[in-house]
C-alpha cells in the first residue's frame, strides 16, 4: 500500500477493528514489527469510506426506487390511520364505522341525485336539424320508445310540443329557441300548464346537457302532456272596456 501525505493512496474496504483517536483514526493494519500503525485524519478517512460505499457491489439488493416510494407511502397511511385511530372514539373500530358510514351516505346521494350535473356555458337550442313537423317529432319519438331508447323519446317530444305550439301560432317560429325560453313563452298562453311545461323543459335539459337517463315514467308524463296541450284551448287577453254614458239618457236624468 503505497501512502501520499499519510493517506493511502486506495483504502480497502474498512476493517472493523478501526480506533477513533481525537480527529484521527487508527488503523492496526499489519505493519512489519516495531512500525507504528497507520493513522488517518478525520476528514480523508471519511471521503475514503464514502467512496468505498458507494461502490455498486454494496447496493446490488437495495429496493428499487418505486419500491422505496411505495414503502414511504405505506408508512405514511399507517401514520395517518393510527393517529386518526387514536382520536377516534372506539379506536381503530370506531374510525373503521365512521368511514362506512360515510361511504354508505355518499352512495345514497349518488344513488338519489344520479351523476352531478355539469351546467352547460350557454344553452343549446331545441331543434338542430332541418325543420320537421310536430307529427314527424312525434313518430321519431314513439319509435325511439318502441325501442326503450328514453333518452331520444323525451327529446323529440318536446320538439313536438314546441313545434306544435309554433303550428298552432301560440309560439313565434324562432329557431334559436332553447326548451326553457319555450316553456316560458308558452306558459303565458296556457297558464294552467305552466308547471308542467316548465317540468318538460326541465327533463329536456336533464337528458341534453345534464347526463342524466331518462324513464319510461319521464317520456310518459311529457307525452300526456302534448296530448293534452293539443285539447287546450288558450287563455286570450281580455280588457275590459267600461261603455260610455249615453248623453241622452244623462240629459233625461
Amino acid at each position: 500500500m503505497s501512502l501520499t501525505g499519510g493517506v493511502p493512496a486506495s483504502l480497502p474496504t474498512m476493517p472493523s477493528a478501526v480506533v477513533r483517536a481525537g480527529d484521527t483514526f487508527v488503523l492496526p493494519l499489519s505493519r512489519s514489527d516495531g512500525e507504528p500503525p497507520i493513522t488517518i485524519p478525520r476528514d480523508p478517512a471519511r471521503e475514503a469510506a464514502q467512496r468505498e460505499l458507494s461502490k455498486r457491489l454494496y447496493h446490488e439488493n437495495d429496493p428499487s426506487w418505486f419500491q422505496r416510494a411505495l414503502d414511504a407511502f405505506w408508512d405514511w397511511v399507517d401514520k395517518l390511520f393510527s393517529t386518526a385511530a387514536t382520536a377516534t372514539p372506539g379506536g381503530a373500530l370506531g374510525l373503521v364505522v365512521i368511514i362506512l358510514a360515510v361511504v354508505a351516505v355518499l352512495g345514497a346521494l349518488w344513488w338519489r341525485l344520479g351523476t352531478p350535473r355539469r351546467e352547460p356555458a350557454s344553452s343549446a337550442t331545441l331543434f338542430d336539424d332541418r325543420p320537421r313537423s310536430a307529427a314527424e317529432h312525434r313518430a321519431t319519438a314513439e319509435a325511439h320508445a318502441a325501442q326503450g331508447h328514453w333518452n331520444q323519446a323525451v327529446q323529440e317530444r318536446m320538439r313536438a310540443i314546441v313545434r306544435s305550439l309554433e303550428e298552432r301560432a301560440l309560439l313565434d317560429i324562432r329557431p334559436g329557441r332553447t326548451a326553457d325560453e319555450a316553456a316560458a313563452e308558452a306558459a303565458r298562453a296556457l297558464p294552467t300548464r305552466a308547471d308542467r311545461l316548465h317540468t318538460a323543459a326541465r327533463d329536456f335539459d336533464d337528458v341534453t346537457y345534464g347526463g342524466r337517463r331518462a324513464s319510461r315514467q319521464s317520456y310518459q308524463r311529457i307525452a300526456d302532456l302534448d296530448r293534452d296541450l293539443e285539447r287546450t284551448k288558450p287563455q286570450l287577453a281580455t280588457s275590459t272596456h267600461n261603455a260610455a254614458p249615453n248623453p241622452r239618457q244623462g240629459a233625461a236624468e
